[in-house]
């Protein structure tokens, strides 16, 4: 990862995040129904379809790849530091991580990303 990045999860964290990341088709699907469930509450919402998209792009680097696989593992898994259902609280756990993913992997995230997240959202 790069320089000055040092991992926040604990290691119960990192094996579940490893052991859902092993079937890409069931994460995905994972992934994207919670994000149907919780994308009107949340305001980070489109940056989790944009770092989705990232990953999704056979360019994207690997050690980025595995960056944003692993925030979004933590969004997605029932883990959390704060009970999602937590009013106010809840997803700011998760957006930390996310946040702290996308500032490391920031350039990887291009326009095209950004525009198909979009697209998404307005799906939604």
């Amino acid at each position: 990862m790069g320089e000055g990045f040092s991992s926040r999860f604990t290691p119960e964290e990192m094996a579940a995040i490893r052991k859902s990341l092993r079937d890409e088709k069931r994460f995905g699907e994972t992934f994207l129904a919670r994000l149907k469930r919780v994308a009107k509450r949340i305001p980070f919402t489109e940056d989790l379809l944009a770092a989705w998209y990232c990953t999704r792009d056979p360019a994207t680097p690997r050690r980025v790849r595995m960056t944003l696989l692993a925030a979004l593992g933590y969004f997605v898994l029932p883990l959390d530091a704060l009970p999602d259902i937590l009013p106010l609280l809840g997803f700011t756990d998760d957006a930390a991580v996310i946040a702290a993913a996308l500032t490391a992997v920031a350039t990887a995230i291009k326009p095209e990303h950004r525009e198909e997240a979009r697209r998404t959202m307005d799906a939604l």
